[in-house]
């Protein structure tokens, strides 16, 4: 990509390509907060559900995706299927998809090499932290820069939280309250997108379904939860005619 010849604050106009890629950088970072218990929760998880130290840590390579991680760990913890673990990863990533479909009209110009990277990269915190940034006009042309840094901030620090987990897991103790960043960290990420009715709708009718169905088995609550909040945010999208701007 051809960088601008000029520079400008961190949000305004001209940003050259080092400068995005701070910016969504710095973007992701409030967010780590949440970030690196989360990831030495998995580390330790994937220990006690009987998943070997190398097999964890390339886990968070190879899928990048905490959240399914996570439930795929308990899952082979459970013994459940192997046709189960797969179809509850499915779902509970289904969200990347909405992710893409967001960013697509704003990258979809770029080559193959930067699409197949930021595909990858694309997450739950990285989409929050940049999407600001990516909907700014002034940030046309570096718009990539932007999503790679929020992008390869959350994948190294998550490597790094994983690697923490497997190697200091075993000493932990057992009742140490972790898990409250998993929580914590998708209110951060889920509050401040929730600015319309089919939102609203959607993350409300999702909460609700994952109380109610929580004493499924192999956490199936989760998927029921996922698949209801969908439907609700689709049923309440405001209908546009031909020609009329997205809401």
């Amino acid at each position: 990509m051809n960088a601008p010849a000029e520079t400008s604050g961190p949000t305004g106009a001209g940003l050259t390509p080092r400068g995005a890629f701070l910016l969504g950088l710095r973007a992701l970072l409030p967010l780590l907060v949440g970030v690196a218990p989360f990831g030495v929760i998995y580390g330790v998880v994937a220990l006690q559900s009987g998943i070997p130290p190398l097999a964890a840590v390339l886990m968070s390579s190879v899928v990048f995706a905490g959240s399914a991680q996570f439930l795929l760990a308990q899952l082979i913890g459970v013994g459940a299927p192997l046709l189960l673990m797969v179809g509850a990863a499915a779902v509970l990533n289904l969200r990347h998809a909405l992710y893409s479909a967001s960013v697509a009209p704003l990258l979809g110009h770029l080559p193959w090499r930067w699409k197949l990277a930021l595909a990858y990269l694309l997450t739950d915190e990285a989409y929050a932290a940049a999407i600001p940034y990516l909907l700014d006009p002034a940030h046309k042309a570096v718009r990539h820069w932007l999503l790679l840094g929020s992008g390869l901030a959350l994948w190294s620090s998550w490597q790094l939280a994983t690697l923490a987990g497997v190697l200091l897991g075993r000493g932990l103790p057992a009742d140490l309250p972790l898990d409250f960043a998993l929580p914590l960290t998708f209110i951060a990420i889920v509050v401040p997108l929730i600015d319309s009715r089919s939102r609203l709708a959607a993350a409300l009718v999702a909460a609700a379904v994952a109380v109610v169905a929580a004493a499924l088995p192999y956490k199936l609550g989760l998927f029921c939860a996922a698949l209801a909040g969908l439907v609700a945010g689709v049923l309440l999208l405001p209908r546009r005619g031909v020609g009329e701007p997205r809401p």
